[in-house]
C-alpha cells in the first residue's frame, strides 16, 4: 500500500479524491490538511460532506510545521487541491521532503513564468520547477507521468478540449485557423467558498473571462495550435460541455476524422460517439470523456462532455497516480 496526503482537503475536489482513495485497493489516505487558518480544522470531512460519512470519518488537521514532519515521514504522495498560488508556495517544500507532488491546481500548468502575471494574478518564482514538472494529461503523457516527481494535472476545461482535439491536430486534419471553443461548468467548477457570483441561486448561464481565462493558453500550449477559449458557468452542479468549432484541411472526409479518433479508441476511459452528441448526464459522477461530431464540408464540430470534478481533477489525480505506481491507470475508477 502506497501511502498518500491531501493538502486542502475540505474542496470540492479534495472530498472527491479523499472518497476516490479511500476506496482504492492500493492506496492508503494516510492524512487530510486544510491551512491553519480553516474554520474547517479539526472537523471531520464526513461532517462537511455527509453522504461521506463512515467512508470519510478522518480529522482535517492544520498544515503546521509538525505537519510537514508528519507527512514526510508517513507519506509517499502528496496531492494539492489548494488555490494555484499556495500550490506554488508548498510545492518546493514538499518536494524537498522526497515527496511525489500531484498538483490540482494551475500552478505548474504553463511553462512560462511570466504568463502567470496576465493568467493568474501573480508572480511565478519557480520557473526551474515549471521546467520540471509534467503535465498530467493521463492518456497522453503517461511514461513522462511514470518518472516525474511534480506532476501538474491537466485543468478541467483543458482535459475535455485537449482530448477532443489532439487526434485532429495529431492526424494533420487542422488548417492554421483559429479553434473556437464554447465551454460551460457547473458551479462546483467554482470551488467551495462562497461567492454572490457562484452562489447556486443566483446563477444564471453567463460567460466570463473573455479572451483571458487561464485555461486558454493552457490548452493553446498543449496543443500546439491557437484557440479561442470561452467559458460559461452552468446553473447545474457538475459537469462541463463544450462544444468546438474546427475548420479542416480542404479534402477532409468523414472517413479521415473518424480514422484520426482511432487513436483514442481503445482507451478506456473515452468514448467515441461519433454523430451521436454527448450531454452532461451522461458523464455526471462518472469518470468519463464522451466525443461526438458532425461535419459539413470542411467545418466540424466536435461535442465533449466530462465530470469536472472527476475526469477534470480528482479522477484524473488518481489516474496519473496509478501511472506513476505502474498500476492499472483506470484502478479505482472503473469497476
Amino acid at each position: 500500500m502506497l501511502n498518500v496526503s491531501i493538502i486542502g482537503a475540505s474542496g470540492y475536489s479534495g472530498a472527491e479524491l479523499a472518497k476516490l482513495l479511500a476506496n482504492h485497493p492500493e492506496f492508503n489516505l494516510i492524512g487530510c490538511y486544510v491551512s491553519e487558518q480553516s474554520l474547517d480544522k479539526g472537523k471531520l470531512l464526513s461532517d462537511l460532506y455527509p453522504e461521506h460519512t463512515g467512508l470519510l470519518n478522518i480529522e482535517l488537521a492544520p498544515l503546521t510545521e509538525q505537519a510537514f514532519v508528519q507527512i514526510a515521514a508517513q507519506s509517499e504522495y502528496v496531492c494539492l487541491c489548494t488555490d494555484h498560488k499556495v500550490s506554488v508556495s508548498l510545492a518546493p517544500k514538499l518536494l524537498d521532503l522526497g515527496l511525489k507532488v500531484f498538483d490540482l491546481s494551475g500552478g505548474f500548468r504553463l511553462a512560462d513564468a511570466s504568463q502567470y502575471q496576465q493568467f493568474y494574478g501573480f508572480e511565478h518564482p519557480h520557473q526551474p520547477l515549471l521546467d520540471e514538472a509534467q503535465y498530467g494529461l493521463a492518456e497522453w503523457n503517461t511514461h513522462a507521468i511514470k518518472d516525474a516527481q511534480l506532476i501538474a494535472v491537466a485543468g478541467c476545461y483543458p482535459t475535455a478540449a485537449l482530448n477532443a482535439l489532439k487526434p485532429l491536430k495529431n492526424a494533420g486534419l487542422l488548417t492554421d485557423s483559429q479553434i473556437i471553443i464554447n465551454a460551460v461548468s457547473g458551479v462546483t467548477g467554482a470551488g467551495r467558498k462562497a461567492s454572490l457570483t457562484t452562489h447556486f441561486c443566483e446563477v444564471s448561464l453567463s460567460p466570463y473571462g473573455l479572451f483571458n481565462h487561464r485555461h486558454g493558453p493552457e490548452i493553446s500550449q498543449y496543443l500546439g495550435h491557437p484557440v479561442l477559449f470561452t467559458p460559461h458557468l452552468g446553473n447545474f452542479s457538475r459537469g462541463i460541455l463544450e462544444t468546438i468549432y474546427v475548420q479542416l484541411k480542404e479534402g477532409t472526409t468523414p472517413h479521415d476524422v473518424e480514422a484520426a479518433y482511432q487513436c483514442v479508441a481503445d482507451e478506456p476511459l473515452i468514448r467515441l460517439k461519433g454523430d451521436k452528441l454527448p450531454s452532461i448526464k451522461g458523464v455526471a459522477n462518472s469518470p468519463y470523456v464522451d466525443i461526438g461530431w458532425q461535419q459539413q464540408d470542411q467545418q466540424l464540430i466536435v461535442v465533449v462532455a466530462i465530470d469536472n470534478l472527476l475526469k477534470g481533477a480528482a479522477g484524473q489525480a488518481l489516474q496519473c497516480m496509478n501511472i506513476a505506481s505502474e498500476f492499472t491507470p483506470t484502478l479505482g475508477l472503473k469497476g
